[in-house]
């Protein structure tokens, strides 16, 4: 700490004070919004990659950049609304066209869809008659499947002939190729059907919710020319809850029959992902209840076979499709897990005789695969920092591991098919993205953005200046976190500090990343913004991370506060003048913070939060804190709603009355709890607004939350 210190008494007598400051609106007009390299689409052929420019669609080479030839022109196509995207089947012969998108929750959305012939210009409406959730071209591009009023089409494109799959789906009751809403949010799935490799079946889920408890919500706007409102109801199951009935079915259109599979005789469970081996074989995934047991399910010629198996003794995080990866051979695979070694690592399994060899060791984790073949595997993983990442190739049997990016910073990668090419976007707290085109070796071909006038224009003006900083608990845990001083910082002065934190299990706050937002403008006018990523947070293992199982909150609270003492000890803190933010996970530990912590912390800004576990949703909050009605204590004692008499500093709770995910019925509650508890806060309801304060209000709410630290704090 003492070098810190020493830096921050360094930058004060530069003169950077003479330098020009920003404001919110600044960072509205994107002053500091980086430019990326977007829209660059692989083509098969991994050689070629397509982009728009403006309504044209267009061809280049990777290696060249030169534009190689104009694959269509939407503009001349004659369709029926707004064009929200497109998808080009797999012999890139015809696109799949979405149009008038209406967003229902995170992932899915209503659409009209049409199919396109490139080279006949025919141009076809999937179903006039409605918008479609979903919709996919099958792998031999001869075929889509959709999904309207929760049941499966199959259309044949040469005749436009539409069979239909299912016949039983009724909103609120059964969904067919379509996730629940638990199941969309919890295992990020926009959809819940899969072709064969040799589209001739299709697997897809059958969800019966009919006994799922509901949740409604008031839609206002519906009421502004008429004066009457209406109300949206929809399937909601909280912790302890009843869940959907999820079943497995295979469609084999030679036969147009659907086949149930057998996923066991337990009813109360899970069924999050299912895939097709690249040999035309069924895989899929079932997790108990409690989420700490895990089946990957192998379906070969009627016959079933667990070729993985994975238990903790608290829960199983991150099971998602880079859980198990197959190989071209469909005999040997991929697992990524943090269960065998503590750390999330990538191992080599055969289906015949289960486990291999492990691919990567080490105390620090496989965050992402980007490529895998039957020689190697490309991944990005936090070896060598506990802020940043990069990416390194390494072969199947754990050797020849080579570091392929040679920056310090937060990567993110883009990889041509067949991983021929790859875009590469890297930035840091100090510098914005550089984009580079790389050879699949790691050789650099050329920059395709350095974002040189952004650096230019940061050197101009008085940024904040970002430092990562650590401490200890009591208990001997170091806690990582960061600090944000104005660039004229003078070590003599005193300065109020917000915390701006999120806190939730497996989360990563504190990274070497760039980003102005609306905290940096509060470092213009003299504060510290600081974060730290407390016990129960990810990056460093599964016994940090899993620390607060059982007692979501309690631990993550404490550090919060052992950080603000932390704050409050350094010589330019004024102590008295701590606050906190956090929206979502960060609003519930805003509330607990003010509540559990008003000796160090004198302000709050809660948004979205969780103010009871018994309030959300069933995967989540037992995936983290078991069943309520096994561990009653772990869900009331961390929650902020029974602590409404303590609190004493300035409170700013917000919440938006569209919000499916956390509901306003939690803000709601925690009101009338402050207000029988006769404790005096501020309150902002944003009407119709879901989880991000969109539609209406997410730029508005950053001004409020400037204004409001500025006049509390």
């Amino acid at each position: 700490m003492k070098r810190l210190v020493v830096l921050l008494a360094l930058f004060a007598a530069v003169g950077v004070a003479a330098q020009q400051k920003f404001t919110y609106d600044d960072i509205l007009k994107g002053k500091f919004s980086a430019r990326g390299v977007y829209g660059m689409t692989s083509m098969a052929d991994g050689e070629h990659y397509m982009r728009t420019a403006g309504n044209v669609v267009l061809q280049y080479s990777y290696a060249t950049g030169e534009l190689t030839d104009t694959i269509c022109d939407l503009s001349k196509i004659e369709l029926k609304g707004r064009m929200s995207g497109f998808e080009f089947s797999s012999d890139e012969k015809k696109l799949l066209i979405k149009t008038d998108s209406k967003r229902l929750y995170r992932r899915s959305a209503y659409s009209h869809y049409w199919t396109y012939d490139l080279a006949s210009g025919k141009l076809t409406e999937l179903n006039p008659s409605d918008s479609v959730r979903y919709a996919v071209f099958s792998p031999d591009a001869t075929k889509v499947a959709y999904v309207l009023h929760n049941n499966i089409y199959i259309k044949t494109l040469a005749d436009s002939a539409t069979t239909q799959v299912t016949f039983d789906g009724e909103f609120n009751h059964i969904i067919n190729g379509l996730p629940d809403w638990v199941y969309e949010e919890e295992f990020s799935l926009s959809h819940a059907l899969r072709w064969s490799p040799e589209s001739d079946k299709i697997a897809y889920t059958r969800s019966d919710e009919s006994k799922v408890k509901e949740f409604s919500f008031v839609r206002y706007s519906s009421g502004e020319v008429s004066g009457y409102t209406d109300v949206y109801t929809y399937k909601y199951p909280v912790a302890g809850e009843r869940n959907s009935d999820v079943d497995l079915y295979v469609y084999t259109l030679a036969t147009a029959q659907s086949e149930k599979i057998d996923a066991g005789e337990e009813r109360d469970q899970y069924i999050p992902y299912f895939e097709w081996t690249p040999d035309n074989k069924l895989y899929f995934f079932v997790m108990n209840r409690l989420q700490n047991h895990l089946d990957v399910v192998l379906v070969d010629n009627g016959k079933q076979k667990v070729i993985y198996e994975e238990n903790s003794d608290k829960y199983i995080d991150e099971v998602s499709p880079q859980t198990i990866t197959f190989l071209d051979d469909s005999k040997r695979f991929i697992v990524r897990n943090e269960t065998t070694a503590g750390f999330y690592h990538i191992y080599l399994y055969d289906v015949e005789k289960g486990f291999i060899s492990p691919i990567t060791e080490g105390d620090w984790e496989v965050t992402q695969l980007v490529h895998v073949d039957d020689d190697r595997v490309v991944y990005m993983s936090n070896e060598g920092s506990p802020y940043g990442n990069n990416m390194y190739s390494i072969k199947l049997n754990g050797k020849g591991k080579k570091r392929m990016t040679t920056d310090e910073g937060t990567y993110s990668v883009t990889a041509s098919k067949g991983f021929k090419y790859y875009i590469s976007s890297v930035n840091n707290a100090h510098t914005p993205n550089t984009v580079t085109l790389h050879s699949d070796d790691g050789k650099l071909i050329r920059v395709l953005e350095d974002n040189a006038e952004l650096k230019k224009y940061v050197a101009e003006i008085a940024l904040p200046c970002k430092e990562f900083i650590t401490f200890t608990t009591p208990e001997g845990y170091e806690i990582y976190g960061y600090m944000k001083r104005p660039a004229d910082f003078d070590p003599t002065k005193k300065y109020p500090v917000l915390f701006s934190q999120y806190s939730g299990p497996g989360s990563r706050e504190v990274t070497d990343s760039w980003g102005i937002s609306w905290e940096d403008v509060l470092v213009q006018n003299g504060y510290i913004v600081a974060g730290f990523d407390p016990r129960g947070t990810g990056g460093r293992g599964e016994e940090f991370k899993k620390l607060t199982y059982g007692k979501m909150g309690r631990l993550e609270t404490q550090d919060q506060i052992y950080a603000a003492q932390y704050m409050a000890s350094l010589p330019y803190v004024d102590a008295d003048r701590i606050g906190i933010y956090g929206w979502s996970y960060g609003g519930f530990m805003a509330l607990n913070c003010i509540l559990k912590g008003s000796d160090v912390f004198k302000m709050a800004i809660s948004v979205a939060p969780v103010t009871s576990w018994r309030y959300y949703d069933s995967v989540y909050t037992e995936r983290y804190n078991g069943l309520p009605a096994e561990n009653p204590e772990g869900y009331d004692e961390p929650s902020p709603i029974g602590y409404a008499a303590n609190l004493k500093g300035k409170l700013l709770l917000v919440h938006g009355t569209g919000d499916d995910n956390v509901h306003v019925h939690n803000a709601h509650m925690m009101a009338r709890k402050l207000v029988e508890a006769g404790k005096q806060f501020d309150q902002m309801i944003y009407t119709d607004d879901n989880h991000s304060m969109i539609p209406y209000g997410s730029m508005h709410i950053r001004k409020m939350m400037i204004d409001y630290c500025l006049e509390n704090l």
